[in-house]
């Protein structure tokens, strides 16, 4: 069990959030109007105006003072230069404003506004940004950390919903796209042609084609292996709706062929659903050489406590599909056994601690509630019975936070960050940050650097912000950093362009 700590920053690491928004021209979203604005500007009864649902008079009583009056910055960064630090979509926007970002100054407006209000003025904000015809700033090419001084590289922007990246050898490596189609690089360059013959995906909602991972003795036995969202198609319902579940494969390439193809895993069909969302999924491997992946919820909360059942659940196999003799469940009458752990929500992130050889994962919470765990066999993560979060609307899903018999986090995100891909760090590029943790956030833009310690986080820094949706992270052979961007769809590779002096703080 684990001390819940809440990801809220201390003083000297948001003095160095703060230098990274500066330097990038980063504006925050919680700041929107902080509670001495209150104080000087009382709410205005729009109603009583007769204009209940003008954004841009809600915007001129509430906003103003902190964002200017053409949206372009007062005490708080400007509206309309197309970066968003929380968020860029209405309902993100509309999530900030309601509920706010209180570790920032920003106080809740949904006792001040009416929903209505906040949509008329998430309405206001998006058609002055489009109209300012001011998109993303492109990638900066250096960034800056407490330790090192980063150069960024663009390896490529002609991707389409990138979802993983893996490593063949130090000449190749392997993406994703969510739509249904594998990509190579050879010698840092894309290769024109998708890979041929790859399994067909249900793309749709939250599904697709999502994680890719490079077998461990892949020199010698050429596996690679996806997971993906597997449609039932010879199953006749009177439902528009497909049923769907994650499912695992491998297979070997052939010249840009997929060939091969064994199922490792395919959940019972009566398990299969309607829904479009929490598919998870990841897949890792131990020291031993199990496989692990992740299944999402799937929208059925209760079902994540249910033993019988695939969602909700971190499972283990062996790699060629087999069931370990010693998985906790495997002579639990009625349980499937392939799980290893339960009570999820929608696990994101699976990585190995290279010292210990432990299982962490990432996890989206509701709203609020996001979790970084250490996955032990047997154990229950508490979803829905216990969370850190709320439902999207506000609403309490339970007034719990902890059972006796449930696990701890050991760290939870609230607000969420939507906290995705991670990898710990082993490398000869960044020996400074050798055995920490880096996590991505596709909410919040930004990819954290933690410090671990007897399965403790110590230290928090964030590393690269406000550059798009961190989908994945992953460490290359030669010792470079690799993310997975969306909005925009971009390959990264981050490499040491300078170490930085200690107790020296970059201009």
């Amino acid at each position: 069990m684990h001390q819940n700590e809440s990801a809220s920053f201390s003083a000297s690491e948001l003095g160095w959030v703060l230098h990274f928004q500066l330097r990038f021209t980063v504006r925050s979203l919680a700041s929107i109007c902080f509670l001495s604005t209150l104080s000087i500007f009382p709410p205005l009864s729009i109603a009583a105006e007769g204009n209940l649902y003008d954004g841009g008079e809600i915007y001129e009583s509430h906003c103003m003072r902190c964002h200017g009056v053409n949206l372009g910055g007062g005490y708080a960064k400007s509206l309309v230069d197309g970066i968003w630090q929380f968020g860029k979509n209405s309902w993100n926007i509309r999530q900030s404003i309601r509920f706010g970002i209180t570790d920032l100054g920003m106080p809740p407006f949904e006792n001040i506004l009416s929903r209505e209000e906040i949509g008329a003025v998430v309405d206001f904000l998006r058609a002055k940004e489009e109209a300012a015809g001011v998109e993303r700033p492109h990638p900066h090419p250096t960034l800056y950390t407490q330790n090192y001084k980063l150069k960024v590289e663009i390896l490529t922007e002609e991707l389409e919903i990138p979802w993983s990246v893996d490593f063949i050898d130090s000449e190749r490596l392997i993406v994703t796209e969510k739509p249904g189609t594998l990509r190579i690089f050879h010698g840092a360059k894309l290769l024109p042609d998708a890979v041929a013959g790859t399994p067909a995906v249900l793309y749709w909602g939250q599904g697709g084609l999502m994680d890719v991972a490079v077998d461990p003795e892949y020199s010698e036995n050429g596996w690679i292996y996806l997971s993906y969202t597997h449609q039932l198609r010879d199953i006749q319902m009177d439902q528009t709706s497909p049923l769907s579940m994650t499912r695992i494969v491998r297979g070997r390439l052939h010249q840009n062929v997929w060939k091969d193809e064994e199922v490792l895993y395919e959940a019972p069909h009566d398990s299969y659903t309607t829904g479009r969302v929490h598919y998870g999924s990841r897949i890792v491997f131990d020291p031993e050489g199990h496989l692990y992946f992740s299944v999402g919820d799937r929208g059925e909360p209760e079902q994540a406590q249910e033993l019988d059942r695939p969602n909700g659940k971190v499972h283990r196999i062996q790699r060629d599909g087999g069931i370990p003799l010693d998985n906790p469940f495997v002579h639990l009458k009625g349980a499937l056994p392939s799980i290893y752990s339960y009570g999820h929500r929608n696990p994101q992130g699976l990585a190995i601690h290279p010292e210990t050889g432990r299982v962490w994962n990432t996890e989206h919470g509701p709203l609020g509630g996001d979790e970084l765990n250490v996955i032990c066999p047997g154990c229950n993560y508490g979803w829905p019975d216990i969370s850190y979060g709320r439902n999207y609307d506000g609403t309490i899903i339970t007034e719990n936070t902890s059972r006796p018999e449930m696990e701890q986090p050991v760290i939870y995100w609230s607000p969420s960050i939507a906290v995705c891909g991670l990898d710990f760090y082993r490398g000869d590029l960044f020996p400074k940050w050798n055995g920490k943790l880096l996590a991505g956030a596709l909410k919040y833009e930004e990819i954290q650097l933690l410090t671990i310690e007897n399965d403790r986080v110590m230290h928090r820094e964030v590393i690269f912000k406000n550059l798009g949706r961190v989908r994945d992270v992953a460490i290359g052979p030669d010792g470079a950093i690799y993310v997975v961007l969306n909005g925009p769809d971009v390959l990264l590779r981050l490499t040491p362009d300078t170490p930085i002096p200690e107790g020296h703080f970059p201009d």
